[in-house]
């Protein structure tokens, strides 16, 4: 795994290349790479090169190209997210957010440039397969647009209801889900039973987040804590207690790694899956069954 994170930074910093040089704006470019670089887990295109590697994929530049573009794309999401008019965070990944460093239109570019810089990332690359990259580059727009992706997530805060669910099936679901599937369809597989694991997934990786903002250490996470209550959104935490919140999330995962296709190295994948959620909740609060 440490291999894997090596060759997603490299790949990151190259995309990111693209963006320096005398022509592009200091602040921006500055903007950019700080909202990339350092990282933080990169739990989305793990999983795409996890998923692929279990499919036996043979085209492994599709598959990191796929990754950057998916991380490229939450990061974008983050910048966006961290805006006065959504969570006006001061802080993410344990420093000044980019809105708090570079102010708001400098943000908003920020994100902008992201999105189009990670489709840019799967435009450049050689194409030895063209049905899997066109597969690829269409699970990644389904994945950020509307109807069910992030940005239709994001938009759910600006409805006067939300549905729980479908908020955080578009919110964090829709990227995992993403992620799953263009690390199947850059292995040759179909994107459809992934897709499905990776929802599930996400899902749990959202009910965490929600407990971890309820009873999280804003030092430990790196960003601000107690923002749902804050805002007034939505959160499992909010609907179910503690307690049910950590419940909801071991039944998800359970439904997760039931929901891994088969494919030649699914028995490995899924001890893989285990092992990183069980990193998910706060100190204590773990109680995910092998």
């Amino acid at each position: 795994m440490a291999a894997k994170a090596d060759l997603i930074e490299t790949a990151l910093e190259t995309a990111l290349s693209r963006t320096r040089g005398s022509d592009c704006p200091e602040r921006l470019a500055e903007a950019l790479t700080r909202a990339v670089l350092p990282g933080g887990k990169r739990i989305r295109p793990r999983l795409v090169l996890a998923v692929a590697e279990a499919c036996g994929g043979d085209d492994r530049e599709l598959a990191l190209a796929g990754a950057v573009a998916i991380e490229l794309l939450h990061c974008a999401s983050l910048v966006h997210d961290d805006l006065p008019c959504f969570d006006n965070a001061a802080t993410r990944r344990g420093q000044p957010s980019i809105t708090a460093a570079y102010g708001e239109r400098i943000a908003v570019l920020t994100g902008d440039a992201l999105i189009v810089l990670a489709f840019e990332t799967l435009a450049a690359l050689p194409i030895r397969h063209p049905a899997r990259c066109a597969g690829v580059l269409g699970a990644v727009a389904r994945a950020v647009g509307a109807p069910s992706g992030i940005a239709a997530g994001q938009a759910w805060e600006c409805e006067p209801s939300i549905e729980l669910d479908a908020y955080h099936r578009t919110k964090t679901g829709a990227l995992f889900a993403g992620a799953a599937a263009v690390g199947g369809l850059a292995a040759g597989h179909e994107a459809a039973p992934w897709h499905r694991f990776g929802e599930i997934l996400g899902r749990a990786f959202q009910a965490a987040d929600d407990i971890c903002d309820a009873v999280g250490d804003a030092t430990a996470l790196g960003k601000p804590v107690g923002r749902d209550a804050a805002l007034a959104r939505p959160s499992t935490v909010a609907e179910r207690g503690v307690a049910g919140a950590v419940s909801r999330v071991e039944g998800l995962l359970e439904d997760a790694l039931a929901a891994v296709p088969d494919c030649p190295g699914r028995d490995a994948f899924r001890k893989l899956v285990l092992r990183d959620a069980q990193r998910l909740l706060p100190a204590g609060l773990a109680r995910v069954a092998a």
